[in-house]
């Protein structure tokens, strides 16, 4: 049998062939993948339970929901801010995961009482929405201050995989005992994986200190609302802003055409929940190859521009495809390809913006971009897609509306891709 240490090197050889990681990166890179694991893999016990209490609330209250969650998140940035502001990142980073596992703590209780079914299935939806962006957006700015931007360039596609191993377990989980046993019942199952994903941050951090020096483990300082003053003064933020809003009206747009139409397919709350979980681990099997032999690769050798166009391309053609066709094959396949490339190439070419910005604008600023502009984008479109419904236009009139929108985001992620490298360029060598 093997020795510990001789596996250990074996781990660090392959991945060095694989994903371009140094010696002394490998610890890290390892912490960080299975951080992103644990932390998907608790989300997507959560997700499709939350799509189908979108379902569940009534697929006319949708755009209130959407509502209700940006409004959700316009309370929560504060107080994230106050407490960055107050706390070193060795307090506050563990405290939010701490406080989210008591949430799915509380919720796996109300699931038992005799709480209307309805409203608690809103404001599960709700609170899964501002959870999910929460802890991914504070996992990304830890990413962003961790590494450096050409580390990042290398080694985000893999610890992404991370996140895309924990997201095809937590689908397969779901998929194989929410029938059986009810998806409620898994919801401790997702606390267990959040405290995981916790103790994961702690060793992150004990690295973190020992590679750095002290004045490092300061709060982060500045106001409540530092976030909003840091991005209405950046072109570069707002920017980013301009992508992630247009990225989440496609999303929303899609979404929405994603629930009428499965509901027009399926009547039963079980086989609904069943292909949720089918979708989300299609995606995740489809995107984990992609981020480790092919997302590092391609941030390193070409410019972050290929990276931010490719899916907007693809996204186009999905909706041309989706007007002439409004059928659940043609949705499911869009769906999976879409959401395969966000999370192979998007996504990380996104958090590779951050690393060329200062540490309160990692925390600050990109936490309000990922929350309240990525919601307030989920709301605004929400009642846009409500409002043209209501004055008649069928789910392939929506479609085509969504092209031209589609090619204004592959125009947003080119600009904003080359002024990146105008920035990277200025950074120290």
């Amino acid at each position: 049998m093997p020795e510990p240490k001789s596996r250990a090197a074996a781990v660090a050889r392959l991945l060095e062939r694989l994903v371009n990681v140094r010696p002394d990166e490998v610890r890290a890179l390892l912490w960080s993948f299975a951080y992103f694991f644990c932390l998907l893999c608790s989300y997507y016990i959560l997700r499709p339970l939350r799509d189908e209490m979108g379902i569940a609330g009534g697929i006319q209250n949708l755009p209130w929901v959407f509502t209700a969650t940006f409004v959700a998140m316009l309370a929560a940035v504060p107080a994230f801010g106050m407490v960055t502001a107050r706390l070193p990142r060795r307090v506050f980073m563990p405290l939010v995961y701490y406080f989210f596992v008591v949430n799915i703590v509380l919720f796996y209780a109300l699931f038992q009482t005799g709480i209307p079914r309805a409203g608690l299935a809103r404001g599960f939806f709700v609170w899964t929405s501002v959870f999910n962006l929460f802890v991914v957006s504070v996992f990304w700015s830890f990413m962003a201050d961790l590494y450096r931007n050409e580390q990042a360039r290398r080694l985000f596609g893999f610890i992404a995989a991370g996140g895309s191993a924990g997201a095809i377990a937590g689908p397969a989980l779901t998929a194989a005992l929410a029938t059986r046993l009810g998806p409620v019942h898994l919801l401790p199952v997702s606390a267990a994986l959040l405290l995981a994903a916790t103790f994961c941050i702690h060793r992150l951090l004990a690295r973190m200190r020992a590679d750095r020096t002290a004045t490092r483990e300061q709060p982060l300082g500045g106001g409540v609302l530092a976030g909003v003053r840091l991005v209405a003064g950046s072109p570069y933020l707002l920017g980013v802003c301009t992508f992630v809003l247009l990225f989440t009206t496609l999303s929303t747009f899609l979404y929405f055409e994603q629930a009428n139409i499965v509901k027009a397919a399926y009547d039963d709350p079980g086989r609904r929940t069943t292909l949720f979980a089918s979708i989300d681990l299609a995606v995740n099997v489809l995107t984990i190859a992609t981020q480790v032999l092919v997302s590092g690769r391609v941030m390193s050798r070409f410019r972050l521009s290929v990276a931010l166009g490719a899916i907007p391309v693809l996204v186009l053609g999905g909706f041309t495809l989706l007007a002439a066709a409004p059928l659940l094959v043609v949705l499911v396949v869009f769906q999976v390809v879409r959401r395969a490339g966000n999370y192979a190439l998007t996504r990380p070419a996104r958090e590779v913006l951050f690393t060329v910005v200062d540490t309160e604008t990692k925390y600050k600023a990109k936490n309000f971009i990922d929350t309240v502009v990525y919601r307030g984008g989920d709301a605004a479109s929400g009642w846009l897609f409500g409002g043209l419904r209501e004055l008649g236009l069928s789910l392939s009139a929506m479609a085509w509306i969504a092209v031209p929108i589609a090619a204004l985001w592959l125009a947003n992620g080119v600009l904003l891709g080359r002024r990146h490298e105008r920035l990277r360029s200025r950074l120290p060598r």
